[in-house]
């Protein structure tokens, strides 16, 4: 998943000069996959910004509707423009010898974060504006009373001047391939006089949700003046907005650059607040991504076609987990983010394994999940194939103490929050098996959830056994100087070990983590193995590796595959 490819467009027809996506078979249809964000405001939105390598490389998962014709454009950009015509979005957007806006790196930052989408982008904003351009009962005494050059630039995206019908249509064409999920705004400069400047910005969203038939509340995401700049007061009032938003956002400037200006952001700034306007968005929006939809395919101005693929169908990686058995953290469910699991961010941190968005890594054991954070999850399929009792536990590392998880079986969370033990080497390297208690658990199929409760824990494992198969159980531990791998406790129990003796003796079987759990009589090492291995008594205990010991014998290692 997340790996994006051209695709093709023979479905795709042209209709009142949008190129949409009609399957042969079917009637149109919006893709839920298909994110559409409007952006709209003065300068730094239009794009200011000076056009450095690498600014104009498209990405496939990211297009423009744009509001403009341009036969070319500043930056060199073979990318050309139509209004009303998709094209991948690259700067300048806003105005062909404009520059890089804060909307740039916004998409291509949300395209990245959410491979299984496209990100669109409708953009309409023009340097110099007040906000009265984009209200409908304002617009037109305020282009006809605006210096020529920014009447000129207004009427960009419409013969009068109307920008807000501008975006209105653009909108309603992308409707009807996509789904409007939120506002990107910069604005401001221009309005630091006006009393009710936040009541007109108000009045801008709602009546673009209103025409464009959305009831629910959207993301609106603003950006403040640039840091220490000719306008910084203003980014007071910025923030004031969230009085005004049900869903809203700030990206902050402070440690961003400006220009000699000091009215727009140099390149790195326009850059980094790009970043931080999808940082906030992402905090704000729905992340699901949908299953069932099919491919987005979005025909290009000019020929071709860009989108993304087909989400990865629900299901396991691999076989469905048996309970009683471990469920391996790091074998969660095919179907991408906010579908199999939920990450803050897209990247594999640990870059190990699978290449979508959670963080594997390779530890002593094996692979394991880490740098969990507070409200991240997995998803597993299992099978329970007794109803019964449970032991349920976690193999988990942490610095702190303080990372846990929890467990959830469908809607329902079971047995008790899981705290990582603090461990003397101070290190995510050392796992400790973690009680989660009893749990009574119904045979079935269902939805194992992993969920992260608080920050900074590792997972390993989490892991069922029937509580009747703790055979002459008993609490106690030891340290057999196994380390918490199995290759180290290969090490620990070395060679030549005795194996017979004509006494019966009494053994300890212990588990990978030093627990014993069970005792039992046996004449030698090589019967007590035997037994271990074949012994009815010992039909319940789970697969995996075990330890012997007893007085006057070497620990020895048993493999249990029953």
């Amino acid at each position: 998943m997340g790996v994006m490819k051209r695709l093709g467009c023979a479905a795709a027809v042209m209709t009142f000069g949008l190129s949409m996506l009609i399957p042969a078979e079917v009637d149109a249809a919006p893709n839920p996959n298909f994110h559409i964000y409007i952006a709209y405001g003065q300068s730094n939105m239009a794009g200011a910004g000076p056009i450095q390598s690498g600014d104009q490389d498209p990405v496939d998962n990211f297009v423009m509707l744009s509001g403009i014709d341009c036969g070319s454009r500043k930056g060199g950009t073979s990318i050309k423009l139509a209004k009303g015509q998709w094209a991948k979005a690259v700067p300048p957007m806003f105005h062909c010898q404009e520059g890089l806006s804060v909307a740039d790196y916004f998409g291509k930052t949300m395209a990245k974060e959410m491979p299984g989408v496209t990100i669109g982008i409708i953009p309409v904003a023009v340097g110099g504006a007040s906000i009265k351009l984009f209200d409908k009962a304002q617009w037109q005494p305020y282009v006809n009373s605006s210096e020529s050059w920014l009447a000129n630039w207004a009427k960009d995206y419409d013969p009068q001047g109307n920008d807000y019908a501008a975006i209105i249509n653009l909108a309603k064409k992308a409707q009807e391939v996509g789904v409007i999920k939120g506002f990107i705004f910069h604005q401001g400069e221009t309005d630091g006089g006006m009393g009710n400047w936040e009541q007109i910005v108000q009045k801008t969203y709602k009546d673009m949700r209103n025409d464009l038939g959305i009831k629910e509340e959207l993301p609106f995401v603003a950006g403040e003046m640039v840091y220490n700049g000719a306008c910084h007061g203003m980014s007071t009032r910025v923030n004031g907005l969230s009085k005004y938003f049900a869903k809203f956002g700030v990206a902050k400037s402070q440690g961003t650059g400006m220009q000699s200006d000091r009215l727009h952001f140099d390149h790195d700034g326009y850059v980094e607040m790009g970043k931080r306007y999808a940082a906030e968005m992402l905090k704000l929006i729905d992340k699901t991504v949908d299953p069932d939809a099919p491919a987005v395919s979005v025909p290009l101005y000019g020929g071709g076609s860009a989108g993304s693929e087909k989400p990865e169908e629900y299901g396991p990686y691999g076989d469905v987990f048996k309970i009683p058995g471990k469920i391996q953290a790091e074998d969660y469910n095919k179907g991408g983010q906010g579908v199999a699991y939920s990450d803050m961010d897209s990247k594999n941190q640990g870059d190990e394994y699978r290449g979508d968005g959670v963080d594997i890594y390779k530890a002593g054991m094996g692979m394991a999940v880490g740098y969990c954070q507070k409200g991240e999850w997995m998803k597993y399929s299992v099978h329970v194939e007794e109803t019964g009792e449970y032991e349920m536990s976690a193999l988990l590392s942490g610095t702190n103490g303080t990372g846990a998880i929890a467990v959830y079986l469908g809607d329902d969370k079971i047995g008790e929050t899981m705290v990582s033990k603090q461990n003397a080497a101070g290190d995510y390297d050392t796992y400790t098996s973690v009680s989660g208690g009893k749990v009574t658990l119904k045979s079935g199929d269902y939805d194992l959830k992993i969920q992260i409760e608080s920050d900074w824990v590792n997972i390993d494992y989490v892991e069922f056994k029937k509580a009747d198969a703790v055979v002459s159980s008993s609490s106690s531990s030891v340290d057999l100087g196994l380390g918490s791998s199995s290759s180290d406790a290969a090490q620990a129990i070395g060679m030549g070990l005795k194996l017979d003796v004509s006494v019966e003796t009494t053994f300890d079987l212990y588990n990978m983590f030093g627990q014993c759990v069970a005792q039992f009589r046996a004449k030698g090492m090589r019967d007590a193995m035997n037994l271990v291995k074949s012994g009815a008594q010992f039909d319940k205990l789970s697969k995996g590796t075990y330890f012997i010991g007893a007085k006057g014998f070497n620990v020895q290692k048993v493999t249990v595959n029953k």
